[in-house]
C-alpha cells in the first residue's frame, strides 16, 4: 500500500516537472528569435531596440531556472564520479540522500530570498535599469517557483533513493534503467 502511494507521488511529480521542463524549452526558439531580431535591427538597419536585451536576459533566466528541476529529473547535472562510482549502490543511495538534502536546504534559502525580493519589487516598483525599464517582480516570482519545483524534484529523488536503500528494490523501474 505504501509502495503504491510512494510510486504515485513520484510519478505525479515526474509528470509535473516533465511538462514544465518541456514547456520551458519552447522559450528557446523565442529567445533565439529575439536575439536574431536585435542583431538584424542593430547592424543591418542601425535601429537597435530598447527591449530586446532585457527580454533576452529574462528569457535566459527563465529557461535556466525553470529547467533546473527537469535537468535533475534527467540526471543531467554534473556528478563527481571519482568516489561515487567506487562505492556500493547502498552507499551511493546515502550519498544521494545527503546531496539532495543539502540541495533542498540551499533551495529553501533561495526561495526565502526570492520571496523577500519579490515583495520589495512589488512594494517599491523595482525596475531594470535600462531605457525600457521593465518591472522586476516577475523575475523574483519565477525564481521562487523554480526553486520550489527543484526542491520538489529533490524530495521525489530522496523518496526514490530511500526506498531503494531500505528495500533494495527500485520504486520506479525506469529510474534504475536510466542510471
Amino acid at each position: 500500500m505504501y509502495t503504491k502511494s510512494l510510486r504515485s507521488i513520484c510519478i505525479g511529480i515526474d509528470t509535473i516537472i516533465m511538462l514544465i521542463g518541456k514547456g520551458t524549452s519552447y522559450l528557446m526558439p523565442l529567445l533565439a528569435f529575439i536575439v536574431a531580431f536585435e542583431v538584424v535591427a542593430r547592424y543591418l538597419f542601425n535601429a537597435p531596440t530598447i527591449w530586446a536585451y532585457d527580454m533576452s536576459l529574462f528569457l535566459f533566466g527563465y529557461i535556466a531556472a525553470l529547467g533546473g528541476a527537469y535537468a535533475q529529473q534527467k540526471k543531467s547535472h554534473i556528478n563527481v564520479d571519482i568516489l561515487y562510482s567506487t562505492v556500493s549502490p547502498k552507499v551511493q543511495n546515502i550519498f544521494n540522500i545527503i546531496t539532495f538534502s543539502l540541495g533542498i536546504f540551499f533551495l529553501v534559502i533561495v526561495f526565502k530570498m526570492g520571496i523577500g525580493k519579490f515583495n520589495e519589487a512589488v512594494e517599491l516598483d523595482y525596475r531594470r535599469l535600462s531605457e525600457w525599464a521593465p518591472p522586476m517582480w516577475h523575475f523574483w516570482l519565477m525564481l521562487c517557483v523554480a526553486s520550489s519545483l527543484f526542491a520538489i524534484q529533490l524530495v521525489r529523488d530522496i523518496i526514490n533513493e530511500g526506498y531503494h536503500l531500505f528495500t533494495g528494490l527500485p520504486l520506479i523501474e525506469k529510474d534504475i534503467k536510466n542510471d
